[in-house]
């Protein structure tokens, strides 16, 4: 077959074909670009988890029609998280503007603490309570306990079983002034300091306000603060 013959039927091919492979050529291009700013977006975002990140993304619907993509943002959806199963949005900038939604997976490798036997409810956690345990973060509860100072001298809330994952849910800060204890009650204003004692009148943590009945029978209002304090300002 001479050159000229070769000429003659390429020209007489349909005219959409050279089309097709334009748009074949666009759209894998957009794909690929896609893809970069996907990883780029998830690599960044994933910096600040504790422990070691990987990462894996799911497919795209098959039926999505993407036009396309000179410029692409990528964005979680609001209530979104990047741990465990998750979903990041991609928004097409131009020159048509889209929006897609690829399934992710976040695992994060590291430590996190386990009960090393029962705590029942009111249980102030010591270092004893607490086992380290390394596994994949991200199939875990967001509230998981990664440090053991996290827990240590906390106050659980109600019964956790041995060799359970350890949550914040299920602590509360240790009281740091309790119901009918003698607390030193401190009253500032302008210009002056007063110290007195009182019994307080029900549990508050630090920050929280707590009541106090004082030696004169007044009932005064306060913040709590560790050491069986309370802070009255005026």
């Amino acid at each position: 077959m001479n050159n000229h013959s070769t000429v003659t039927r390429l020209a007489r091919l349909p005219r959409w074909i050279p089309v097709l492979f334009a748009v074949v050529a666009s759209t894998v291009c957009a794909q690929t670009s896609l893809s970069e700013a996907l990883d780029q977006y998830l690599r960044i975002q994933t910096q600040g988890l504790p422990g070691k990140v990987s990462y894996s993304v799911g497919q795209l619907d098959q039926h999505a029609q993407l036009a396309p993509c000179s410029a692409f943002e990528p964005f979680l959806p609001p209530g979104g998280r990047l741990w465990g199963r998750a979903t990041v949005g991609i928004r097409c900038l131009g020159p048509t503007r889209w929006t897609v939604y690829v399934p992710v997976q976040i695992r994060v490798t590291g430590s996190y603490l386990v009960t090393a036997r029962h705590l029942t409810p009111g249980q102030i956690v010591s270092p004893a309570d607490v086992l380290a345990q390394s596994g994949d973060l991200g199939a875990l509860p967001a509230s998981v306990l990664t440090d053991p100072t996290q827990a240590i001298g906390k106050t659980v809330r109600n019964g956790i079983a041995a060799g359970q994952p350890l949550r914040s849910d299920l602590l509360t800060a240790a009281w740091a002034v309790q119901q009918g204890q003698s607390v030193k009650l401190l009253s500032t204003g302008a210009g002056f300091t007063i110290s007195n004692e009182g019994k307080a009148l029900n549990n508050a943590t630090d920050g929280q306000i707590a009541q106090v009945r004082t030696t004169s029978g007044q009932v005064v209002s306060g913040i709590a603060r560790s050491g069986g304090v309370v802070e009255v300002t005026y």
